[in-house]
This record gives C-alpha cells, sequence and structure tokens, in this order.
C-alpha cells in the first residue's frame, strides 16, 4: 500500500484491494443509478500555489469575483415557512435577508438601508415580519421590497419612493434549499449544476429532511483549506484510526461532475485496505464508531451468513424508521450506511445518505483571511405523519471548544470534526511557514481539491463584479 507503482498513464491508478462498485454491488438491497454511476477525469499534476490560501489580497479578489457570480446556499425552507419569515445570511462583507413573500415567492434583498446604508435586520437572526425598517432614520420597506414609507418625506423631493426598492440577489430552490446569486447574468441553477449532478440531488428528496442539529465554530485556517481537509478520505487512517477499521478509505470512490460539483463515495462496514488481515468482520462490527457510536455494540455475526456490512445496514434501517417514525424499506444498504460527499462549489457540501445525513457550510471569515466559519447540520428524515419539526437554532462554539460539547452531537463523530480541524491550524501555519511554493495533490484521491481550485482560478480569471 505504501510502495509508489508508476503507470503509462497519470490518473490511472487504483488502489488494488476491492473497489467501492465491488463492495456496493455485494449488497442485500441494491443501490441507484446515482450511487451506481463512476465520472472521474484526470485534470493534471501540477502543484496547487500557495498563496491563495495565505495572501489578504487573494482573498480580496474571491470576494469580488468568486462569491459575486456562484450559486450559495443560504437557509432551508423551512426556516421561513410562512409569508413574512425571514433569515439572514451573510457571506464575508455581504448580507441578506432572505424572506418569503408568497407561497412560491422567496426573495433576497441585500440587507442594507437606502438612506444611509444600516443594516435593516442583525446578522444571524431570523423572524417574521410585516415591514423592514431601519433602526436608525426609520425608512422602511413592505416584505414585496417596495418602499413603504420615508421619515420627513417633505425633505427627499429628489427620491421617487416608487424607484426605491430593495435591491434583490437571484433566488431559487431546490431540495428543500434556498440558493442565492448576486449575480444577474449567471447560469440558472439547474444549468450551474450540470443534469447529471441535478438529476442526483432531485433523486435524494431532501426537502423531505429537516434540520435536527445544526453546529456552527470559527476555524483558524483559510476557508479553502477547510474546505478541501473534507474532501478526501486518504487522511483517515492516520487523522482518524479509530474509524479505520469499518471504512473503505483508500477505495473510496472519486467523481466530478461538470465545473462546480464533485464527490466521493466512502463505504463503512468494510476494512480499509490499509489493514488487510488483520481484523475479522466481527472485529470490523464491534469497532464501527463512525456516528452514532455504540449503537452496535453486542451483535454477534451469522457464522458464514453475514457480514458486518449488511448487519450494519439491517441495524441502521430499523434503528432510522424508530428514530424518525418513517419508512425506510425502499433505501438501499448503500444509502443508509456509506458517506456520500458531494461539493457544490464554492462553499456547500451535501451528505444525501441515512447514517451521515450531514450539510457542511464554510464561509471566509470577513475579519481575518486565514479563518473560516464552518457549519455543520444535520438533516433527519421529516416525520411520515404529524407536525414537521422546526430546524435546530444554531449552537455557536467558541473556537477551543470540542464538537463533543455540542448538545446532541454523537460524541465519536465529534471527536472525527475535531481531529480533522485540529489539523487545519498546522496547515495554515505550516503554509506560510514552508519554503515549497505549492500543494502536491494526488491525481485520484485528491482530485476533488483539484477540481476545486480549477473552478477557484476560473473566477479568479474574471473581471471584478460588483453586486
Amino acid at each position: 500500500m505504501n510502495k509508489i507503482t508508476p503507470t503509462s498513464t497519470p490518473g490511472e491508478a487504483r488502489c488494488p484491494a476491492q473497489s467501492t462498485q465491488d463492495i456496493i454491488a455485494k449488497d442485500k438491497v441494491g443501490a441507484p443509478d446515482w450511487v451506481r454511476s463512476e465520472s472521474y477525469e484526470y485534470m493534471g499534476s501540477e502543484d496547487i500555489p500557495t498563496e491563495r490560501y495565505i495572501d489578504p489580497a487573494y482573498a480580496k479578489a474571491e470576494y469580488e469575483r468568486l462569491w459575486t457570480r456562484t450559486w450559495q446556499f443560504a437557509c432551508r425552507e423551512e426556516h421561513i415557512p410562512e409569508v413574512g419569515d425571514y433569515h439572514v445570511y451573510d457571506l464575508g462583507p455581504y448580507s441578506f435577508i432572505i424572506t418569503r413573500v408568497g407561497e412560491n415567492d422567496i426573495r433576497a434583498y441585500f440587507n442594507a438601508c437606502l438612506h444611509r446604508g444600516t443594516k435593516l435586520r442583525a446578522s444571524n437572526t431570523e423572524g417574521r415580519a410585516s415591514e423592514f425598517q431601519c433602526s436608525f432614520h426609520g425608512w422602511s420597506w413592505n416584505i414585496d421590497g417596495t418602499n413603504k414609507s420615508i421619515t420627513c418625506p417633505w425633505d427627499f423631493p429628489h427620491v421617487d419612493a416608487a424607484k426605491l426598492n430593495l435591491p434583490e440577489a437571484r433566488v431559487e430552490t431546490l431540495g428543500g434549499f434556498v440558493w442565492i446569486n448576486m449575480d444577474k447574468d449567471a447560469p440558472t441553477l439547474a444549468e450551474y449544476l450540470g443534469p447529471e449532478a441535478l438529476a442526483h440531488m432531485t433523486a435524494w428528496k431532501l426537502e423531505n429532511r429537516y434540520i435536527a442539529l445544526h453546529v456552527q465554530k470559527r476555524i483558524p485556517a483559510n476557508w479553502k483549506l477547510t474546505i478541501e481537509a473534507f474532501q478526501e478520505a486518504y487522511h483517515v487512517i492516520i487523522t482518524h484510526p479509530q474509524v479505520a477499521v469499518s471504512n473503505a478509505d483508500a477505495n473510496s470512490q472519486y467523481d466530478v461532475y461538470g465545473e462546480h460539483v464533485d464527490r466521493f463515495i466512502s463505504p463503512l462496514g468494510v476494512l480499509s485496505p490499509h489493514l488487510e488481515g488483520k481484523y475479522n468482520e466481527q472485529d470490523i462490527l464491534d469497532q464501527f464508531t463512525v456516528g452514532d457510536a455504540g449503537v452496535l455494540e453486542g451483535n454477534r455475526l451469522e457464522v458464514g451468513n453475514s457480514t458486518a456490512r449488511q448487519v450494519m445496514a439491517d441495524m441502521f434501517r430499523g434503528m432510522f424508521e424508530k428514530s424518525a417514525n418513517t419508512d425506510l424499506s425502499d433505501v438501499s444498504d448503500s444509502e443508509m450506511l456509506d458517506c456520500f460527499s458531494y461539493t457544490i462549489f464554492p462553499n456547500t457540501f451535501l451528505f444525501p445518505g441515512i447514517s451521515l445525513p450531514m450539510v457542511y457550510r464554510f464561509r471566509p471569515d470577513p475579519k481575518d483571511h486565514r479563518g473560516c466559519i464552518y457549519e455543520v447540520m444535520f438533516l433527519r428524515p421529516a416525520p411520515k405523519d404529524g407536525e414537521r419539526p422546526t430546524p435546530a437554532e444554531p449552537i455557536i462554539l467558541e473556537q477551543d471548544q470540542s464538537f463533543k460539547e455540542a448538545e446532541g452531537m454523537d460524541p465519536g463523530f465529534g471527536a472525527i470534526l475535531d481531529q480533522d480541524t485540529d489539523n487545519l491550524f498546522l496547515q495554515q501555519e505550516g503554509l506560510e511557514a514552508s519554503a515549497k511554493h505549492g500543494l502536491t495533490l494526488g491525481n485520484y484521491q485528491e482530485i476533488r481539491i483539484r477540481h476545486f481550485e480549477k473552478a477557484v482560478d476560473k473566477y479568479l480569471a474574471m473581471p471584478p463584479k460588483k453586486p
């Protein structure tokens, strides 16, 4: 596993163990087409320049060229279920009021008074409003963005209130998510995602989920470094040795879809190729610790008639059906167990599986290019009857707090997040101290990073664009 084996064609090398598709093909409840597809593309072997992670001028260019042109997940529809509900989304220096104006009418207003620029709603707030009134001088707007009133209108004969609508970003919805884009000339969300990725996202029916847990924490590393820490399973054997016994890390599958979407599938319930011959199927079952740790303790395999992976899939199906009061009988074993990680460029990760049903969102720290805001949200299936649960309020951790301290966080998974983010401080400082001015990537296991940075390059090559 640790010897370099050159191949005649770069990008062709794969882990010599069984593939992800080999593993999934043996499951009792078969996987859908979106799971069984493959879409890898070799994208070169050049180093990635380190300046993009450490140069404040680079971060400034991102705000001017990248963030103003890309589709971003701003909130869930469940955050604003009724007319007049609003949710504030901030991205660096930009801020938006996301509000429901009608049953099928959601808008995103630039969060600034058109008098002297005061925010109409404070950051990290949400609620219900019949108007958006400035707390400074009282100018106000209706929820449809039209001007409602100007204090002392006699002093503003030069202002046409009929033309004083709040500026808007573009809004689209998909999978229960509200997406916004500051660029009026940008492609539609469907065009941005591409047909294959769009078909995957539609198949997941994430609109039938709700946010059961939401944790936020500042990470002392550039937003791109933080994203890239989660784009490969190459680090698992060293960073997360406690999960390697039940995680097919080195034989995870990597795919890219168009310019803005990529993924990996990391199968669970099978032994890491790094540990071949050191553990048996019962060991895999006994040492399973990824999320909901301990639920499989005490379970024994039927001799010669079952695998750890199958026992896990069956156990998880029953456990989640009971806890969510829903029917998962038609959900494949792979969807029950495996880690599916999709990056939607620039800053959203979607994990559509059942055992790790997560969303990650990464936002640059507007005050420090060496930091970012990292959010973890767990999307559980909505109950099949009764009221839909309201989305969980964000739990905001201090930078030195463990993810395990967040109420409702599985301790085993919290420890994994700590291991991931503890590496990032060392990486950020290491890049700044390094005499080597580039990151060297693997052709296969780190293709998502190269794909991601290729998209960054595309937008940074464009001229600045004001919202």
